[in-house]
């Protein structure tokens, strides 16, 4: 069963969905409503660090933390996502604690303890839709939908989520009834790369 659209829920990308920015991601949506939505993906990492984004900021220096290819629009901004438990007032909550910023002040008081970066993760772009665009793209079959889990976000092998949030969700899966979704959740995104 699909949880309904709204800030906090992972998008799981179908087997089906064919765009290749959004084939086998899994998107937080971070926001939702009549203006439209906002999400980053978060199973792509990319080979860029945050210190090469931000060279500027001292407290990062010598960090190999990677950055994510947050989706395609405005790829020249850096979007933070970050779990603490202390209320931000400044940032955007999403849910359990999660939060989205891009205030390099607030990255730094997150960042004096250095195993915060284990909560933390930087987008280069966002995953964007126009009122009704998303709503449009369910009824199609595009996504799934289930709520986020921030030991998922966090904690987990990004290369892996989409295949196991697949095989764990139970989702009424648009394939065929011959093709197990193992099938799905074991190919890569590049065919070649069978």
């Amino acid at each position: 069963m699909n949880t309904p659209l709204g800030k906090g829920i992972f998008l799981i990308a179908s087997p089906i969905l064919r765009d290749p920015n959004f084939q086998q991601t899994v998107i937080l949506l971070c926001e939702h409503g009549p203006e439209g939505a906002l999400g980053v993906v978060v199973n792509r990492p990319t080979q860029i660090t945050i210190t090469e984004v931000l060279p500027q900021v001292p407290i990062l220096e010598g960090q190999n933390h990677k950055v994510f290819a947050g989706g395609p629009v405005q790829q020249n901004n850096l979007l933070i996502l970050y779990r603490t438990p202390a209320s931000q007032t400044d940032s955007h909550h999403v849910f359990d604690g999660v939060y989205l910023g891009g205030n390099v002040k607030d990255l730094e008081e997150l960042l004096q303890d250095p195993a915060s970066l284990e909560n933390m993760r930087a987008f280069i772009g966002y995953s964007g839709w126009a009122p009704g665009q998303l709503e449009n793209e369910m009824r199609t079959g595009s996504w799934l939908t289930q709520p986020a889990d921030p030991a998922a976000m966090f904690e987990s092998d990004h290369r892996r989520l989409w295949g196991k949030i697949l095989q764990s969700s139970g989702h009424d899966l648009p394939l065929s009834a011959d093709m197990p979704v193992e099938l799905y959740t074991d190919m890569p995104v590049d065919p070649s790369m069978n």
